[in-house]
């Protein structure tokens, strides 16, 4: 795809100028710039040009933005900027039936992750299947609750050796070290089984059926056989340290999750587990 900063220019640029012709507000005009450039950025990472755009690129986007823990109201709004700027575009099929993605995300429900029981068949079954880097995949983001984009942008380089057992390095776009994530011992195991019996020589850490590096959506793809996706699994490890005991300030930092009320969601527990909870002590 052209450059994200001339590419995005030749087409935001006019765009920022037919809506001065539709009298919008210079705040709205710099928001829907923003929106644009941003989403710009994340197609260029992803080679998908303007012409190839497509109604699951979009909705791949919102639902990124939803892993990430933003917000339904911040949904919201890059939604109604990318649905006026396919307007513009002449293409407004491309946004038809997307809306509900901006209203069902983040702050508004309760996450859903996998109950113990769930999570061993989980792993039951995608070790029956034997493939390497499956397995590593799921263990991966079962034990360090990184999203299905930080996954998919892992090097090999990311993975660090230390003395205290190895971790995973989470990166920004532009190689700033975000975060570090410890590997449990059973990810480092099937990590380094997956690197090592594959002869992986890429500099990608995660390798697809055609010799590059995985996508978001082969990962989805692979989930979808065993019944869950990535942001289920990433629900599960923070559910799972909550249950430990884990402060909300240490998940919240593992999970990258720049709101502490993100992490908060975590925390609530339906009436049922209320009871279960009572009855077990008190009983």
């Amino acid at each position: 795809m052209e450059n994200s900063d001339g590419g995005s220019a030749s087409i935001i640029e006019p765009f920022c100028g037919w809506l001065k012709k539709q009298q919008k507000t210079e705040n709205t005009i710099k928001t829907y710039s923003g929106v644009l450039h941003a989403f710009y950025k994340w197609m260029s990472s992803r080679d998908i040009s303007i012409e190839e755009l497509t109604k699951d690129h979009i909705e791949a986007y919102l639902h990124e933005m939803e892993a990430e823990g933003k917000s339904a109201a911040t949904i919201g709004k890059v939604l109604a900027a990318l649905s006026i700027f396919v307007r513009f575009m002449g293409k407004p099929y491309l946004v038809q039936d997307v809306h509900s993605l901006a209203v069902t995300s983040a702050e508004d429900n309760v996450p859903d992750g996998l109950k113990r029981e769930e999570r061993d068949r989980l792993l039951q079954a995608v070790k029956k299947e034997g493939n390497l880097r499956d397995i590593a995949i799921v263990y991966v983001l079962l034990h360090t609750g990184i999203r299905v984009s930080e996954l998919c942008q892992l090097n090999h380089d990311d993975v660090i050796q230390r003395k205290t057992g190895n971790a995973l390095v989470i990166r920004e776009s532009n190689g700033k070290i975000k975060r570090m994530i410890p590997l449990s011992t059973d990810a480092s195991e099937h990590l380094n089984r997956y690197r090592s019996k594959e002869k992986v020589q890429k500099e990608a850490l995660f390798i697809s059926s055609v010799g590059q590096r995985i996508s978001t959506r082969a990962v989805q793809y692979m989930l979808k056989k065993y019944g869950v996706n990535p942001h289920k699994l990433r629900h599960t490890f923070c559910y799972e340290l909550i249950q430990k005991g884990v402060d909300l300030a240490t998940v919240a930092q593992l999970a990258g999750h720049s709101d502490i009320n993100v992490t908060k969601r975590y925390i609530q527990m339906n009436s049922n587990a209320l009871e279960e909870a009572i009855s077990r002590v008190f009983a």
